[in-house]
Order: structure tokens, then C-alpha cells, then sequence
């Protein structure tokens, strides 16, 4: 699988990138199978060959700690003990192995720049190998519950619209369904080593599933939602606060793509259910609604139509279906590619699964709309 493909890494990408040519690069990679403290060394030494200041300090003034660990990268924070005696910190993030296949690199550094610029996510500082360093944000990562809380749904909705403003130079055709029939083609002709793995693969009808991709493409074209640039994971461990100063951070851009409006409240809508996908967290109409308003209107969120709040839930609720045909591919993808300790396999059919009990009220919601 992927023999002919080019896998981009980040070094390929970053010489070629213009708008970066002021940021440092370096080919020096960190094997994040390494045990932790000598991977903490390889991280020192990759901050030191990046960035000057610090290539004669010694190692003591450096301190590395897990930030998070997702299911796909690995965030540090790099603590430094300057020669003028300040203290500094950035964060490190190293990528997942073979996330390559699922995540195009190539975009991500594209749009950083100007999303930084724009206020959102952490600066870029230099790039390696396999991963990115970028300023620290002092702030907690949130949870899923957090998101249900009402005045930090309205600052996420709001900061969300915002983020859909942001002009990125290129291409402005939406990803979405592109992205979704790579992972299909891609999870489709996949082989397992594992004999029980095998055997659970072999019980997913991929006609199926590309009938059910087919179907729900052809309906959400219907719907004729708008196309920004979207952060599409926008789940509780990519926004930061800072109870502080009450300072919200979306972070972590490296699935954004132009794609649809609806897909991306409906991906985030999504999230609340967590990793354990429980869906009876999923928000109510009236939490919605909630959050729309203040989506489309933040300044005067109580102003909103009701015709525009019922149109953007039909809207959300149709690609909320998607983000769950989305997932389910990438997760078999993972499953074979992935080292790292995680149920892909098992969360492919927790997604498919949520997706075929959902579809038939949010298919007939949609239909009933367009028929109007």
C-alpha cells in the first residue's frame, strides 16, 4: 500500500514552502518509539541544531515534558534556561509514524502562517523531520465537557467564524469528499498479520460503505453549504483556555482544508462524545441553536432568524453524517499503519455504527428541507 505514492515528510516540505523560508528546518528526526529519557535527548538536540542561540548551552539547561499524548502526535514542552538567565519554553510537536497517509503535511505548513497571523494556534518556530516546534501556550487543554458549558460554546462558536474567514492562498475547491475517497481506496484493499484483526476486517462490507459515501455526497451537494477553510478536528484536546485571562486557542491544523461550513459543527458537534464515542453527549437541538446563534451573529446572537437556525441545523446534522464516514476510514488506515496503542480497528465500528443509527432521521430532515 502507498509503494508509488510520494509520503511527504516534513523536511521535503518546508525548503519548498515560501512563506517559510524564515523559519529554520532541519532534516534530524526523533524516533518516538525511543524510551522517554533518550528521546529527550534527541529532542534537545534537535531544538539546539534549529535554533542557534541555543547550540552551546548544555544539556542541563534544557528540561522536556509530555504536554499530551494523542493518537496521532506527541506534544513536548522544551523548558530552556537562557545564558542571560531567562527562562523560556516552546512546545514540540512530533509526529505520529505513517501519519503521512492520513495527514497531508504539505497543506498544514501552508496554512499555518497565515492562520498564526490571524490569531489563531501557536506560532511556527522551525521544522525537522518528523515534527514542528512552535511557541508554548500557557493554557489547559479542554475536555469533552468542557465544550458543553454555555459561555464556552458561544466563545468556540464565535472564534469559530472567525477561523471560516481566514483567506489561505491556493486552491479554495473543498477536500472533504476527496480526502474521504482516498481513505476509502486506501482502507478498502488493507491486510492484516494479525489473524483476529484479519478475521474483524473481513466482516466490513466495503460495498457498502462505498454506497453509503456515494449517497451522502450526492445529498449534502444538495444542500449547497458553504466553502471556508476549516480546522475539521476541532475536538477538546485542539482547544486551549486560559482561565486566567479566559483566553480561548484552537490549535492544531493539520487536517485543515477548504471544505463545508456544516462539516466542520458537525465534526466539532461530533467531539463531545470523546474518544469513548458516548453520543448521548452529543448536544441538544436547543444547545445547538446555542451555539448558531452565536456563530452567525456574535454580536447580536438573539437577532438570528429562525429560518437561519433551523436551515444551519439540517445543515450541520447532514455533515455530522460525514464526519463519521471520515473517521471510520481513517481509523482502519491507522489500524494498519499506526504503532501507536489504540483500538483503530474497534473504532471504526463504533463510528460506522453511530453513523447508520443516525442516518435515516438526518437524511429525512435534509430531504423534507430540500423538497420545501
Amino acid at each position: 500500500m502507498g509503494a508509488t505514492e510520494n509520503i511527504w515528510t516534513a523536511m521535503d516540505i518546508a525548503p519548498s514552502v515560501a512563506i517559510h523560508d524564515s523559519i529554520p528546518h532541519h532534516p534530524l528526526s526523533v524516533d518516538t518509539a525511543l524510551s522517554f529519557p533518550v528521546m529527550s535527548h534527541r529532542v534537545i538536540d534537535v531544538c539546539k541544531k534549529l535554533f542557534r542561540k541555543w547550540e552551546k548551552l548544555d544539556d542541563s539547561r534544557f528540561s522536556v515534558e509530555t504536554v499530551s499524548g494523542g493518537i496521532t502526535n506527541l506534544l513536548l514542552k522544551v523548558s530552556v534556561k537562557e545564558g542571560n538567565g531567562d527562562n523560556v519554553a516552546v512546545t514540540v510537536r512530533l509526529y505520529g509514524p505513517n501519519t503521512e497517509y492520513v495527514i497531508d503535511r504539505k497543506r498544514e505548513l501552508q496554512a499555518i502562517k497565515y492562520l498564526s497571523a490571524a490569531g489563531f494556534g501557536a506560532k511556527l518556530l522551525g521544522v525537522f523531520g518528523n515534527g514542528m516546534v512552535q511557541s508554548f501556550i500557557n493554557a489547559r487543554t479542554l475536555n469533552p465537557a468542557d465544550m458543553k458549558k454555555s459561555k464556552l460554546a458561544a466563545e468556540i462558536a464565535k472564534q469559530l467564524r472567525r477561523f471560516h474567514h481566514v483567506e489561505i492562498p491556493g486552491s479554495k475547491e473543498p477536500q472533504l469528499w476527496v480526502d474521504i475517497f482516498k481513505f476509502f481506496e486506501k482502507a478498502s484493499s488493507l491486510r492484516f498479520e494479525a489473524p483476529d484483526m484479519q478475521r474483524r476486517y473481513e466482516t466490513i462490507s466495503f460495498k457498502e460503505v462505498h454506497e453509503e459515501v456515494t449517497q451522502l455526497k450526492e445529498l449534502t451537494d444538495r444542500l449547497n453549504a458553504p466553502v471556508v477553510f476549516s480546522h475539521n478536528d476541532l475536538l477538546s484536546g485542539n482547544l486551549m483556555l486560559d482561565d486566567e485571562h479566559d483566553n480561548l486557542y484552537f490549535i492544531d491544523f493539520e487536517y485543515g482544508s477548504y471544505s463545508y461550513r456544516g462539516y466542520d459543527i458537525g465534526n466539532h458537534f461530533n467531539e463531545y462524545a470523546g474518544y469513548e464515542c458516548d453520543y448521548s453527549l452529543y448536544p441538544s437541538k436547543d444547545e445547538q441553536f446555542h451555539f448558531f446563534r452565536h456563530y452567525l451573529k456574535p454580536e447580536k446572537p438573539y437577532e438570528v432568524p429562525e429560518k437561519d437556525l433551523k436551515a444551519l441545523y439540517i445543515e450541520t446534522n447532514t455533515f455530522m453524517l460525514a464526519s463519521h464516514l471520515y473517521w471510520a476510514l481513517w481509523a482502519l488506515i491507522q489500524a494498519k499503519m499506526s504503532a501507536i496503542d489504540f483500538d483503530y480497528l474497534g473504532y471504526f465500528f463504533l463510528r460506522y455504527n453511530q453513523y447508520k443509527k443516525e442516518k435515516q432521521m438526518c437524511v429525512s430532515l435534509a430531504q423534507s428541507h430540500l423538497s420545501v
